[in-house]
This record gives C-alpha cells, sequence and structure tokens, in this order.
C-alpha cells in the first residue's frame, strides 16, 4: 500500500510543481505560499474531521508535539524558498533542485535515525545528485 501512496505522492508533487509555477504568475511567493498553505489547512483537518481522527490530539505526547511543530517550521521554510525559487527559475531547474532533499533526507536518517545506509544509498545518492546537476547545468 505504501508504494501506491508514494507514487500518487509523487503525481500530485509534480502537479504541484506545474500548477505553482503557472499559479504564481505576477503574485508575490509568500502571498501565493499562504493561499497554498490555506487550502493544505482545509484540506488537512477536512480529513482528520471525515476519518474522524481528531479524537486522538489528546493522545499525542510532549516530543511529538515538538517534532510536529518543528516539521511544521521546516515545511513553511521549505514552501516559502521553494516558492520563491519558481518565481524567478524554471520549473524544470527548480524542481530537480529541490528533489535533492532526497539526498539530504537519506544523509539524514542514517545521522540522526540510526536507519542503514549502505551501497545501494549511496549510489543512489550520486545518481540523483549527478541527474541534478545534468539537468539544471
Amino acid at each position: 500500500m505504501y508504494i501506491i501512496l508514494a507514487i500518487m505522492s509523487a503525481v500530485f508533487a509534480a502537479l504541484t510543481s506545474i500548477l505553482a509555477k503557472i499559479g504564481i504568475d505576477g503574485v508575490n511567493s509568500n502571498l501565493a505560499t499562504a493561499i497554498r498553505t490555506f487550502v493544505v489547512l482545509l484540506m488537512s483537518w477536512g480529513m482528520v474531521f471525515i476519518t474522524n481522527s481528531f479524537s486522538g490530539i489528546h493522545n499525542i505526547g510532549r516530543k511529538s508535539w515538538i517534532f510536529l511543530i518543528l516539521s511544521g517550521l521546516a515545511t513553511g521554510a521549505s514552501w516559502l524558498c521553494y516558492y520563491a525559487a519558481l518565481k524567478y527559475g524554471d520549473a524544470s531547474k527548480v524542481v530537480p533542485i529541490d528533489k535533492m532533499s532526497v539526498v539530504l533526507t537519506l544523509i539524514l536518517a542514517f545521522v540522526f535515525l540510526g536507519e542503514d545506509f549502505t551501497i545501494k544509498s549511496l549510489i543512489g545518492c550520486i545518481l540523483i545528485g549527478a541527474g541534478t546537476l545534468i539537468m539544471v547545468i
């Protein structure tokens, strides 16, 4: 199931990039990010209520709250930078650079989460990095 969801995530992320590039024309990038965030907020809380998940909010521990808030701050910073980059650059160049987050995530998961970093991971990181350079140069 996670593979299907991950593929759907990739499809929606690709659509997001194209729709954002079209929509940001003539719009301040911070305002565009705020509009996008508002829509995401409505969708997220809508799903919480549709799936009757709200009762779980009382069971969230302090550590989870802290890291979810930090994740939200990182998401906000990422989106603000992403929209500003899309405002001034071609989507075909901005998106591959943004997707370098895959390499950074693998490294951070190894360092902070103790996840495996195998030879396969290393080769994948090198290929993603090389592919990104080829696409943006």
